[in-house]
């Protein structure tokens, strides 16, 4: 199937909910997101609509949301990239020590899996990030968690390496989260 890989939109914010509630029910979910369904439900529509709004083009350069849009207008996966500057308040991880972005809230759902579409998710939000004018974006990281193997190796084959950084989940100080990098090419 042909989707259309393009960032969200503030009036999507309905479609944007619908589809974190759906990753957060995901068999991986504990393991793939710091946030629960029961948490994700809780939210008052003013949080999903102020979230989708910080995530569109109008919504500045500091996070760019993207969504595989179906030909008949469905959702089927998203990914979400956040800039994180030197002297930003710390988000998640150990604070920025260069000027780069973070990969979070990657999801497709499973009927779609399989068929490329991750990586054309990817695709589009690595290259936002090496788009943004100075500073210059060093290197895009995320985190996966030591018991997510799947997400592990899809993020090796597209390019990541372990970084050697880990930390511990919230939540539970005996798992820990590894991070991995793709630093930007000279």
């Amino acid at each position: 199937m042909d989707y259309v890989i393009r960032p969200v939109r503030a009036e999507e914010w309905a479609l944007a909910k619908e589809l974190r509630l759906a990753a957060l029910q995901d068999p991986v979910a504990p393991v793939a997101f710091l946030e629960t369904y029961e948490q994700g439900v809780a939210q008052p529509d003013e949080f999903w609509q102020d979230r989708t709004a910080r995530g569109t083009e109008a919504g500045g350069d500091e996070v760019r949301q993207f969504i595989a849009e179906a030909p008949d207008g469905s959702w089927a996966g998203s990914i979400t990239v956040l800039v994180e500057r030197p002297d930003d308040d710390l988000r998640f991880g150990e604070p920025a020590k260069v000027h780069q972005a973070h990969v979070v809230g990657v999801f497709v759902r499973p009927e779609a899996r399989g068929g490329g579409l991750a990586e054309q998710l990817f695709r589009a939000g690595v290259e936002w990030a090496w788009s943004l004018g100075e500073p210059r974006i060093e290197r895009v990281r995320l985190y996966v968690h030591e018991n997510n193997p799947r997400a592990a190796a899809f993020y090796r084959r597209f390019g990541f390496a372990a970084s050697g950084e880990t930390l511990a989940v919230p939540g539970d100080p005996t798992a820990r989260e590894l991070e991995y990098e793709i630093v930007r090419p000279v």
